[in-house]
């Protein structure tokens, strides 16, 4: 992925490190009420300006994944991450 470009959480990989930009839960399928996405993401530490590291994908499928959010470590679904935008860190060369 190219260093600088804003994602979902849900496409990061195990080792990559990002920092939350935004919040987005349009499009993303889950059972839960319009907002409540989004209210729990926000208890989670998921606000603009944490920094995080996925530490673990499941297996099979790399679902859930294993975040590291700023001090704690958090897990969620792929699915649920899709809504968490993040910008990867820039490389100096």
């Amino acid at each position: 992925m190219v260093e600088g470009l804003t994602v979902s959480l849900g496409r990061l990989g195990k080792g990559q490190k990002a920092e939350v930009v935004g919040l987005d839960e349009l499009g993303v399928v889950s059972t839960l009420q319009a907002g409540e996405l989004e209210r729990r993401l926000i208890e989670m530490g998921l606000v603009e300006g944490a920094h995080l590291e996925v530490l673990h994908e499941g297996f099979p499928g790399r679902d859930p994944i294993a975040v590291r959010v700023d001090d704690h470590t958090v897990a969620l679904r792929r699915a649920e991450a899709a809504a968490v935008l993040v910008r990867l860190p820039k490389v100096a060369v």
